[in-house]
């Protein structure tokens, strides 16, 4: 009897054990394709797993191959909710070189769940494509709708030509596939970057966003102007002063000169800042939302006038 006891004890503690080591292997994995940060998350590019870590993921090109495919963090990032579940989920691009010469840009998306950050498929941008700002849509209609903007060459031009041609791509996020969708736009009404000129109006400062996404727009809303004349010279006013110079401008680059300014003292002005901008800025290119997107010098980041 005291046999069949122990046997019946034994028996349970095989069960019970055996039914926590299931729930663990389980919990373990569910979580495997979740992480604390989302810059260590697993995502998938053209149908292959690739696990971030602090940014950057590498691997062989081929079998035998001495070259690499190199995924890295590229950052123009947002936060919102892509779920509502009152978490804040990230967008932000990746870049893929493969060895062969090109530089791909993605985009991806970050849940920010219970138990860490899973991330999604990512979405082809292009190849060597030239970003410019991350956003948010403002439109109501459009709930957690991502705006990306980036230049691109025109059809038909090789890849030793700089990106010029500006683009908008509006995307959300469907969490059940992790997949992104691109969202049909209302083109009515839309602005054609073919027809835009730097001297078509008075451009207004919105913001300016480095590459390290630290952003920066203006204190006082519509008091920072850019006004390009035919003639060469452009005129600007900030938070103080008035400002002029020249301007050059050939194709898609542009440069700036002599610049002045009046000299009226202000407290906390940002008339520095702003006139910084101008001065690092190499590169214009119109979106399709009626916006003139200046790019800084070694491509470290981007200024939006509208």
């Amino acid at each position: 009897m005291d046999k069949i006891i122990s046997y019946i004890a034994l028996a349970l503690i095989v069960l019970v054990g055996g039914f926590f080591m299931l729930n663990s292997y389980i919990y373990n994995e569910k979580q495997a394709d979740t992480a604390a940060d989302y810059k260590n998350a697993t995502y998938v590019i053209e149908g292959t797993s690739v696990t971030l870590k602090d940014g950057v993921h590498e691997a062989e090109a081929a079998s035998g191959s001495a070259s690499k495919v190199v995924t890295r963090y590229f950052g123009n990032e947002v936060t919102l909710d892509l779920n509502a579940d009152n978490r804040d989920d990230v967008v932000f691009l990746l870049t893929q070189e493969t060895g062969g010469g090109g530089v791909f840009y993605y985009a991806v998306a970050a849940l920010n769940t219970e138990n860490g950050y899973v991330g999604s498929q990512a979405l082809l941008l292009g190849d060597r494509i030239a970003p410019q700002t991350t956003e948010i849509s403002q439109d109501p209609s459009h709930v957690s709708v991502v705006v990306i903007n980036y230049a691109d060459r025109a059809p038909g031009e090789p890849m030793t030509t700089q990106p010029s041609v500006g683009k908008s791509i509006w995307l959300k996020l469907d969490v059940d596939s992790m997949q992104f969708g691109e969202v049909v736009q209302n083109f009515e009404g839309e602005a054609d970057p073919a027809r835009m000129t730097l001297d078509m109006k008075t451009w207004v400062w919105q913001k300016a966003l480095y590459n390290n996404d630290t952003e920066v727009v203006p204190r006082v809303a519509g008091k920072f102007t850019l006004t390009f004349k035919k003639d060469g010279s452009f005129a600007a006013t900030t938070d103080c002063n008035s400002a002029g110079g020249s301007y050059t401008a050939t194709g898609n680059t542009i440069s700036f000169g002599n610049i002045a300014s009046t000299l009226m003292y202000c407290e906390e002005s940002q008339e520095g800042v702003f006139l910084k901008l101008l001065q690092d800025s190499t590169n214009f290119l119109f979106t399709s939302k009626g916006e003139l997107v200046l790019g800084l010098k070694f491509d470290s980041g981007s200024v939006m006038f509208k």
